[in-house]
């Protein structure tokens, strides 16, 4: 690994993928690779991808562990900082990610908040993979069913005294790096969304607790939210699924109306903020969501 230090790296999280694919090698096996992107910044657009094949007599974390040490070596030559935090979405993988990681000092998170490196294995499977000699045509290790965990009540610590639904424009969106926050999550806009549409979300209140709300709904790794039935849900972390509140019928159709129009014509943006109150412009969390197309 490179050991000296190249002043005004650009810093970033990595997101990362270890898998097979399908593909069959010329030996018959599985190919497996490791993807890693880094967390696309809320308006900088420059990117750090890279991939490498994995012999599947290799995959193990020796092999993840050097392959690191290649990938933030050739980050460093890009004028990229070494990562302090990699988020992996797949479960499966978890264990061995993390001895990898371990070895090297980065912190690993589980979470599904891998928004750059979802698109990207999309894109992969629509057009790269089917123009690979010894592609298959299927998945030879699908991912997990989605996650259909039962959802439980938000944590007492994340629990807001009321709540309202709201929507915000894309032009307001665009600002939100320029807002004073506490606790935030930014993701990327693309310049082609419609700037006449809203983008839905949830907002929280808490007169007394908001600042600590807002820390602690941050460490859930907050995805994305949905209706089904009368519930809110937020899908966080890995693998959890907590109940916001339970609604109306009527607004559920509204909210669930939004939420569709969204997924369907504004890449399926949403947010969650905590404030103190309704009336208090100030905001102590604000996090950015999307609905992405399941993998």
């Amino acid at each position: 690994m490179i050991a000296s230090k190249k002043p005004n790296l650009k810093k970033t999280d990595w997101e990362i993928d270890f898998y097979s694919r399908p593909i069959i090698d010329e030996n018959g096996k599985k190919r497996w690779e490791l993807l890693i992107t880094s967390t696309n910044n809320f308006k900088d657009k420059k990117t750090f991808k890279w991939e490498k094949i994995c012999p599947a007599s290799s995959v193990n974390s020796i092999w993840l562990k050097d392959a690191f040490d290649e990938a933030i070596d050739e980050a460093y030559l890009q004028g990229w900082d070494k990562p302090s935090v990699i988020r992996c979405w797949r479960s499966s993988m978890k264990t061995m990610i993390k001895r990898a990681a371990d070895q090297i000092g980065i912190e690993l998170i589980s979470s599904r908040r891998t928004y750059s490196l979802l698109e990207w294995l999309i894109e992969r499977e629509r057009s790269f993979y089917p123009q690979q000699k010894g592609y298959t045509g299927v998945n030879l290790a699908p991912p997990s069913n989605p996650i259909t965990n039962q959802a439980i009540p938000l944590p007492e610590e994340v629990r807001g005294e009321s709540w309202s639904f709201a929507s915000l424009s894309l032009n307001t969106l665009r600002e939100a790096d320029e807002w004073e926050i506490e606790f935030s999550n930014l993701i990327p806009i693309k310049d082609s969304i419609n700037e006449n549409i809203s983008i839905p979300g949830i907002r929280l209140f808490s007169p007394k607790r908001s600042l600590a709300l807002a820390a602690w709904l941050g460490g859930l790794e907050p995805a994305k939210l949905l209706i089904e039935g009368t519930q809110i849900i937020l899908e966080a972390g890995q693998a959890d699924r907590w109940l916001v509140t339970d609604v109306e019928e009527e607004a559920k159709k509204v909210i669930e109306n939004n939420f569709l129009n969204t997924k369907l014509y504004a890449d399926g943006l949403q947010f969650i903020s905590v404030q103190k109150s309704p009336e208090e412009n100030s905001l102590h969390g604000f996090w950015m969501l999307k609905d992405i197309e399941e993998y």
